[in-house]
């Protein structure tokens, strides 16, 4: 809608860059053109407003296959008005001069045209088709609305422009629709079900040989603890050898060494033996040859020294005495003895 305001008995329009504006004053124009900015008066000026800009028209509709199923077409309809000189010479694009609102609706009559034009070869198109060949022939029904719609001549005198032609979708009764959809879910499902057996069958590979590989590692380690087991035995038993033949050694050893020391004693024992009896031996000549050179010098001694001596010798054998006694009867007798010569002895 222009934009139209007020300056005393005048009225300014200002459109947009998207709309075609004819200003005509007793049925001659005297201005037209997009996106225009003019004063004018109300009260001679007739104006026009035709929007070129694409417009999406979208359209829903009913059609019968040949097997008589009821389909519904989703399509949509991109258009715009080519030529807006003939859009206003036939149809009625007229705004108020004073407020600048349409005065009719030409874009509801360029729609109608539009939906009545695509449905006719799209219901042509789908009444000699099965069911099952209308929902797949998507592509077929869109080049026959959109030739349809390209060659219609009613268009161009219009000067109506069409785009594109778009079918977004054939689609039966929702009845219908969840019937035919059964099998391909039922398929579908039958996929998800081989599929998540196949994914549980794959599970319980792997568990397999989680657990082969689990079992594998078992038997290893026992195998390897009982040859741990079997090397600990041979190095106890190993180490067992050394200390007995260490101690072996060191019996020997010891044995040895005792039996020198034993030997080195015995000898020893024997130098001494020997060395005392040797001592004896000189001891005993000595004394010999003591007491022989004591009786050769007592042999050329007198017997009364002789017998001094031998008195002298006891005396000194005796016991000490404290105290003697002697009688008249011991003096005399001695010095009798002491008087007498030796022939009287």
């Amino acid at each position: 809608m222009a934009d139209v305001s007020k300056r005393f008995f005048l009225r300014h329009l200002r459109s947009t860059p998207t709309n075609w504006v004819r200003h005509s004053v007793r049925g001659r124009a005297k201005r037209e053109g997009i996106g225009l900015a003019f004063w004018y008066r109300p009260l001679t000026a007739v104006l026009s407003e035709v929007p070129v800009d694409d417009r999406e028209l979208p359209l829903l509709f009913h059609a019968r296959t040949s097997d008589f199923t009821d389909v519904t077409v989703q399509a949509t309809v991109t258009y715009r008005v080519a030529d807006p000189a003939v859009a206003v010479g036939r149809l009625d694009f007229s705004i108020d001069p004073y407020l600048g609102t349409a005065r009719a609706r030409p874009l509801d009559q360029i729609a109608t045209l539009l939906a009545e034009l695509a449905q006719q070869p799209a219901l042509d198109l789908l009444t000699r088709l099965p069911l099952a060949e209308a929902l797949s022939e998507v592509a077929a029904v869109r080049e026959a609305v959109s030739a349809a719609l390209g060659a219609e001549p009613r268009l161009t005198d219009l000067g109506v422009q069409v785009v594109s032609a778009r079918v977004v979708a054939i689609r039966p009764e929702p009845e219908l629709e969840r019937a035919l959809q059964t099998p391909t879910r039922e398929a579908v499902q039958v996929e998800a079900d081989r599929a998540t057996f196949a994914r549980r069958a794959q599970a319980v590979e792997q568990e397999r040989g989680i657990a082969e590989n689990e079992l594998q590692n078992k038997i290893e380690l026992a195998r390897r603890e009982q040859q741990l087991v079997e090397q600990n035995g041979a190095n106890t038993r190993r180490k067992a050898e050394l200390v007995a033949a260490a101690q072996l050694v060191e019996a020997q050893g010891k044995a040895e060494r005792e039996k020198l020391l034993n030997a080195a004693e015995a000898e020893k024992e024997q130098l001494l033996a020997e060395a005392k009896a040797a001592g004896v031996r000189a001891l005993g000549v000595a004394q010999g040859e003591a007491e022989a050179a004591k009786l050769a010098a007592y042999r050329d001694l007198p017997p009364a020294v002789l017998q001094g001596l031998a008195l002298r010798e006891l005396a000194g054998q005796l016991p000490e005495i404290g105290q003697l006694t002697v009688t008249p009867d011991v003096v005399t007798g001695l010095l009798s003895r002491f008087g007498a010569g030796p022939s009287d002895r």
